[in-house]
Order: structure tokens, then C-alpha cells, then sequence
């Protein structure tokens, strides 16, 4: 109802040129002929294949000429006569030119467009350009106006649901759906961003494809959808998450992120769960969390940490690839970054993982400051997104960070990934041998553990793997032995880069919180 009502004013007010930009064509020529019938107005619309038709009947209303052998052939059909004809014409109209954007680029037809629009308190002609992707040249942006169509919100695609539902109901003979109100919402919680016409299909295949809406459904309707945005390489959509239950480790950060989980998934209508303590007024609204920095040795888990978050909060997790932001075109490159931007406000809520963050911000005298541009883009969407994205950025080399992007306030909190200790470790042991179907049992994992100090839980896993590998050599089953021998034969990180890793752990020390809890701090 609100385009509606903004369309209409637009037209009202006299606006002559209009460019809408969808890919939901037969929405927005409903749009415009409703709003021509309100405005007393003809509605016509142009193509490349029919010319000049009453939008209405279909019927052609300017004149035609014989074509070729197959039938006739509009006149109008050739974008420089339909504007012509439209020039000419004493009645005022609203002209929809579909898919117009491939002739905008040539001199005669702009200045005709131009010339239609300066003249539109005489002739009173609407151009209203309908394409998927149109740049409205330099010559005619002044007098043009960007018109959205809206996409449904949560509401509305609730309704959607139900429709749909109600469709299938009738079509399978009265059929019981399988379905319950959560599940309903979840699903239209998940379609939000996409169009009425991507939403009513993936609707579709949810409740054909088991006669049901259920939670199951959620993981494909999210894996359509990033498809449908415009996957272009910048942003990875991870598939598997990994949960809490596969990371060692890491107890303060865990804790943390449990006390923040129902605000990020509830938004700012999240409340204490607790009852009012008398004299002590509760917050009434409670910011969204904006995200966590995770610093540290190379191989400690950083990377499924921020996998975890999004496992363990049951939201999507999208990976930006610094490498494939980057383009060689001038301003290409921030082009990406907002597009990026973008997909991830659309999927939100989610986790947007920026990882190895350095080698994408940090200053740098070779990029003509692409990288300050990347960042200052960067840093203008952290400070004004007020949409459910929370960041984890991951880092190796934290000195080659920008200082404005470590700062308290860009993000929530800056967490120091140090080396697993021995009890850690025995815990990773536990994970990596359970992956893999061997039991612990007989391993000696605390012999293990005390063994390989110093080990990365990255190290720690190739260790298990080098010994299965062992253990097939030999036609044998995979042994303590076998674990021993690969530990003895491994120069871990922290003694490879024993100087980098010191270096890195001073300056965590009074500046990072520890992701790992110290020993008096375990139960």
C-alpha cells in the first residue's frame, strides 16, 4: 500500500522520468497501471519485440507497417520511433519501457528522452523505465527519479505462507498440512529480502517437497536464497557450522557469547529473564551486539571458533574473501565490499566472518589507497548498521591493523587466542580421535597431551592424522605408539616462530581479553 501511495505522488507531482529497477517486471506494471486509473491516464508499454501496446488489452494503439514474411512487424519496436511517437502525441500518457537499457547509451535517443521530459507541462507524457539493471545516463539523472518496490516483510511473508499453504490444501483434496506456527514463522523469518515471486517459490518447494513446513526445511530456503541474491565469489555461503562441542578450549568466549545469544537472535526487543529486583530499574532495551575480534596463534582454532558462533546460534555464516574483493578497476573494489555489505543485511540474522582481516585493510603504499577506501567503507557501515550482522573478524599479524578499526567501540570486544594447555589439549585429542571413530580408550591422551606442549589444536589433529596414515602403512590399527611417533617428529609453530609468538602474547597480555580460561578460573 505504501508504494502505492509513493508511485502515485511521484506521477502526481509531475515527475517525468521514473527508473525502476526489479526483476519483478509484472509487479511493477501492475504498480504503474493502478496508478494510472487513479491519475486519469493512459497506460502504454514499450518492448523491443511488441513496440507500442494499450498496457490493458495488449492490443497495439500507434500505427504498424508490414514486416516480414512471418506477420507485421510494430513500427514502434525501434526505440527511436516509439519515442518519436510518443513526442508527437497530444494525449498525455504513462509510457513503461521495458528492458530499455541497452539504448541508453546512444546520443539521439537520450536527447529525445530529455526533450520528452522538459516538455511534459505541455504534453504530460511519464516515462517509466522497468528494467533489471538500468544506469540512467549523466544528461537525464537530474530529472529522473529511483523508484523501489518494496520487499514483504515479516508480516506479509507470514501471509504468504498461509496462502500458499491454503493453495495446497485445496489443490491435494482438504489435506491436513503438516505444520505448527513456529515453524511457519521460522520460514518467513528466513525469506526475509527476497521478492513476493522468490518467496511464494521457495514456499512452494518447502511444502510440496514433504507435505509439510517444518524446521528441516530452513537449511534449503537458506541455501536458495543465498543463491538467489547473487552469489559472486566475495561472500562464501559455510554450509556445515561446526559446534561448541567440536572446539577445545576457548571457555571465556563461550561465555560470553551464551550471555549474548538471546539479545543478537531476540534484537532489541530482548528483556531480562529475570524478575525486577525492587529499587533496581531492568534496561528496557539493550543494544545488539556488534561483533568480537579473535587474535592469535596461527592454527589455535580461531577459524572454527567463528564457525561455532554461528553453529551454536543457529544462524547463517557467510565468509568474505578478501581475495576475490579485490579488483584492478578503480572504485570496483569498495563496489564489492558494499555488495557484500548488502547480502549480508539481507541473510541477517547471520555471522559475517572477515577473516585474516589484515590482509585486506591494512595500509599499504602499492593499492593507489584502495585499501583506506576499503576501510573507510568498512568502518561507515559498522557504525551505522543497525541490522542483525555480527562480525568475527579473525587476525594473524594484529600490528598490521588499522588502529581506528581495533578501537573499543568498532567492535564489542577483542579476544586472545593463545595455545591450548595441557588440559586443552587432551581435550582436542578427545574431539580429533571421536571424528574419526577411535576410541580413546588405551591411547594414554593425557600421556599425549603433556607430550605435545606447545601444540596448536591445528597441529594437534595432523598429529592423529599422520598416525592413521601410519597405522594403514602398516596394516595395523592405529596406536599409542603411532601417536607418540608423530608428536616427536612435529617442530611445532611455537618453536618455529618462538620470537613472532612472544611478541604477539606481549602485547595480547593487557590489551585482549583471553579466550581461554586460566586453571584457577576452571571449576
Amino acid at each position: 500500500m505504501y508504494e502505492f501511495n509513493d508511485l502515485f505522488l511521484l506521477l502526481k507531482s509531475q515527475q517525468a522520468l521514473v527508473n525502476i529497477q526489479t526483476n519483478e517486471e509484472e509487479r511493477a506494471r501492475d504498480l504503474v497501471s493502478r496508478c494510472s486509473i487513479k491519475l486519469g491516464k493512459e497506460v502504454l508499454q514499450w518492448s523491443v519485440t511488441r513496440g507500442v501496446v494499450v498496457s490493458a488489452t495488449g492490443q497495439p494503439r500507434l500505427s504498424m507497417r508490414v514486416g516480414t514474411e512471418s506477420g507485421p512487424a510494430p513500427m514502434e519496436a525501434d526505440p527511436r520511433e516509439a519515442l518519436l511517437e510518443i513526442s508527437r502525441s497530444k494525449t498525455p500518457g504513462i509510457y513503461m519501457l521495458l528492458d530499455f537499457h541497452p539504448f541508453l547509451d546512444e546520443p539521439f535517443i537520450i536527447r529525445l528522452i530529455k526533450e520528452i521530459a522538459q516538455d511534459h507541462s505541455v504534453n504530460g507524457h511519464h516515462l517509466v523505465f522497468i528494467s533489471h539493471d538500468l544506469k540512467i545516463p549523466a544528461e537525464i539523472s537530474s530529472l529522473t527519479a529511483q523508484f523501489s518496490l518494496s520487499l514483504p516483510d515479516r508480516v506479509a511473508l507470514q501471509k504468504l505462507v498461509l496462502q500458499e499453504a491454503q493453495i495446497w490444501r485445496l489443490k491435494s483434496g482438504n489435506k491436513r498440512l503438516q505444520a505448527d506456527r513456529e515453524a511457519i514463522e521460522l520460514l518467513a523469518e528466513n525469506l526475509i529480502g527476497l521478492t513476493v515471486a522468490d518467496s511464494q517459490r521457495l514456499i512452494r518447494n518447502a511444502i510440496y517437497d514433504d507435505d509439510a513446513i517444518s524446521k528441516s526445511d530452513l537449511e534449503r530456503v537458506q541455501q536458495a536464497k543465498y543463491k538467489l541474491l547473487g552469489q559472486n565469489g566475495v561472500l562464501n555461503f559455510e554450509y556445515e557450522t561446526a559446534t561448541f562441542g567440536q572446539v577445545g578450549g576457548l571457555q571465556n568466549l563461550k561465555a560470553w557469547l551464551n550471555i549474548r545469544k538471546s539479545v543478537f537472535l531476540g534484537g532489541h526487543e530482548s528483556r531480562p529473564s529475570k524478575p525486577a529486583v525492587k529499587g533496581v530499574t531492568p534496561p528496557t532495551e539493550l543494544d545488539n551486539p556488534k561483533g568480537i575480534m579473535l587474535v592469535g596463534v596461527q592454527g589455535s582454532g580461531k577459524s572454527l571458533a567463528a564457525k561455532a558462533v554461528a553453529g551454536v546460534w543457529g544462524v547463517p555464516l557467510l565468509r568474505l574473501d578478501f581475495g576475490t574483493l579485490y579488483n584492478k578497476y578503480f572504485g570496483e573494489t569498495e563496489k564489492n565490499m558494499r555488495e557484500a555489505i548488502s547480502l549480508a543485511e539481507v541473510m541477517s540474522p547471520c555471522v559475517l566472518w572477515l577473516d585474516e582481516l589484515e590482509k585486506g585493510v591494512s595500509s599499504g603504499d602499492q593499492d593507489n589507497g584502495t585499501s583506506q577506501r576499503l576501510l573507510a567503507t568498512l568502518l561507515t557501515w559498522m557504525a551505522e548498521n543497525k541490522k542483525p550482522v555480527f562480525i568475527v573478524a579473525t587476525a594473524n599479524n594484529i600490528e598490521a591493523l588499522p588502529p581506528e578499526l581495533i578501537r573499543k567501540g568498532r567492535l564489542d570486544e577483542i579476544f586472545f587466542v593463545d595455545l591450548p594447555d595441557a588440559v586443552v589439549r587432551e581435550q582436542i585429542f578427545h574431539i580429533h580421535l571421536a571424528k574419526r571413530n577411535i576410541d580413546s580408550d588405551g591411547m594414554g591422551v593425557d600421556e599425549l597431551a603433556q607430550l605435545s606442549e606447545g601444540f596448536s589444536g591445528a597441529e594437534i589433529e595432523q598429529v592423529v592424522v599422520s598416525a592413521l596414515y601410519r597405522a594403514h602403512a602398516e596394516q595395523g590399527p592405529v596406536s599409542k605408539l603411532d601417536m607418540i611417533t608423530e608428536i616427536q617428529r612435529t617442530q611445532p609453530l611455537s618453536v618455529v616462530m618462538s620470537e613472532s609468538i612472544d611478541r604477539l602474547r606481549l602485547w595480547a597480555k593487557d590489551r585482549t581479553v583471553m579466550a581461554n580460561a586460566s586453571p584457577d578460573q576452571r571449576d
